[in-house]
């Protein structure tokens, strides 16, 4: 009996040495397991943003990207979305933060849907990367042979929603690079290099880049996109062969009063072309396309689908959009050759594939079955035909500009860059 008290006596003592030195540990390890978690989840935490804004917008769009590439200004007002999981896009931008508008087109629709879309998954973005021709002789989007219409259409998958490599990325610029194979309607095999560059740009390059003084009171986001594709195949891409063109689209939530404004070289259309192809989904009604002191105004309220194009001998390269209700006024500008070759997009292997358009517009609406992909607005640019030598690169600026602020502060930006007052864009229609 009294080797059992003593037994349980050490085994007592031992427990107690147990309790003194393990328990803490595992009391410390609890706390800080707990303390990380809960600090972890206090900075993943997202604020709830009403939707419109940019933070409703960058929480959105992290949930379907995890490797977001977000470009901020030093005051983090100016702030860009890039994605190299879609394809190099810029999803959007703000110029006055978290709680400013959001001034790219998302398509959640599609996104929650969850489908992929054999003709063109449209994610949506206000500023991707894409090829031409869309169709004719040179089409990339149509088989050899195949009708060139919509059932036989499909976006090619490299730019469409193949996943892009980042090649570099600092906290005011990102490089994505991709290369890709793309048959031709001409039964050639196209092997291209792509390299995207998206730059932040600061107010004084702005300043610098457009030459305008910025009044108080308005903030500015924006950015250059520079594009450049190479011909990777061991042989010259010609007009015998086909060839691709860059081209960049810009989608842009449209709203009642917005409008798409477009300033143009006069002078005789035997030198120069007609001032603008009006008829790519049928012709733009009246009331919706005006033509006055050689600027051209198109309605983008996202009511009715209509295109536009235009020559690289008239455009001014440069275009614009103004909402009101947003504040906004958007100007993008991009490089054109008016001595250049470009590519003839219709879907018609029939016509000319060599006489095309540098700048188009768009504005979204309902098909005739009553759906629509948008809303959205787009303004876009086209590069020359790329008639490359094996190894040869073609180059293609184009750049985004958002300003916001009260429209007597916007007006004198878009007399100055368009030649037109607000107070005339807002009232046109």
């Amino acid at each position: 009996r009294i080797n059992n008290n003593n037994n349980n006596r050490m085994k007592k003592v031992q427990l107690k040495q147990i309790y003194r030195t393990v328990l803490p540990v595992m009391l410390g390890g609890a706390i800080l397991v707990s303390c990380t978690g809960n600090k972890k989840t206090s900075e993943n935490m997202e604020k709830d943003y009403e939707k419109g804004t940019f933070g409703y917008d960058l929480n959105y769009l992290s949930e379907k990207d995890g490797g977001l590439i977000v470009l901020k200004s030093e005051d983090e007002k100016a702030q860009v979305i890039l994605s190299a999981k879609y394809q190099g896009k810029v999803f959007t931008s703000t110029a006055n933060g978290l709680e400013g508008n959001s001034h790219g087109f998302v398509n959640y629709n599609f996104f929650d849907a969850g489908i992929v879309d054999e003709h063109m998954n449209g994610f949506g973005g206000e500023d991707r990367f894409w090829l031409g021709p869309e169709g004719g002789k040179y089409s990339v989007y149509f088989e050899q042979g195949k009708e060139q219409v919509y059932d036989h259409w499909h976006t090619p998958k490299a730019i469409d929603i193949e996943e892009w490599k980042v090649n570099r990325v600092t906290g005011k610029e990102a490089v994505f690079v991709k290369e890709m194979e793309q048959e031709n309607y001409l039964g050639n095999l196209l092997n291209i290099g792509i390299e995207r560059k998206i730059s932040l740009l600061s107010d004084n390059n702005v300043a610098d880049k457009l030459q305008v003084e910025m009044p108080e009171g308005v903030n500015a986001v924006a950015y250059e996109t520079a594009n450049k594709i190479t011909n990777k195949n061991d042989f010259e891409w010609t007009p015998e062969t086909g060839t691709v063109c860059i081209w960049i689209l810009d989608m842009f939530n449209p709203s009642e009063a917005a409008v798409t404004v477009v300033p143009y070289h006069a002078g005789d259309e035997k030198e120069l072309g007609k001032v603008v192809t009006s008829d790519y989904f049928g012709e733009i009604p009246a009331d919706r396309l005006v033509d006055v002191d050689e600027v051209l105004y198109l309605k983008t309220d996202g009511k009715s689908r209509g295109k536009l194009g235009m020559n690289a001998k008239r455009t001014k390269a440069i275009a614009g959009n103004y909402d009101p209700f947003a504040r906004r006024l958007t100007i993008i500008t991009f490089d054109a050759d008016p001595d250049a070759t470009y590519l003839n997009q219709e879907w018609n292997p029939d016509r000319d594939p060599l006489v095309g358009d540098a700048l188009n517009a768009y504005n979204d609406g309902p098909l005739e079955d009553g759906s629509i992909m948008g809303p959205f607005l787009e303004l876009e640019s086209c590069s020359p035909a790329a008639f490359l030598k094996p190894g040869e690169t073609l180059s293609h600026k184009h750049n985004v500009f958002h300003f916001t602020g009260e429209e007597a502060d916007l007006s004198p930006i878009a007399e100055k860059l368009l030649g037109v007052d607000l107070e005339k864009v807002k009232n046109i229609f």
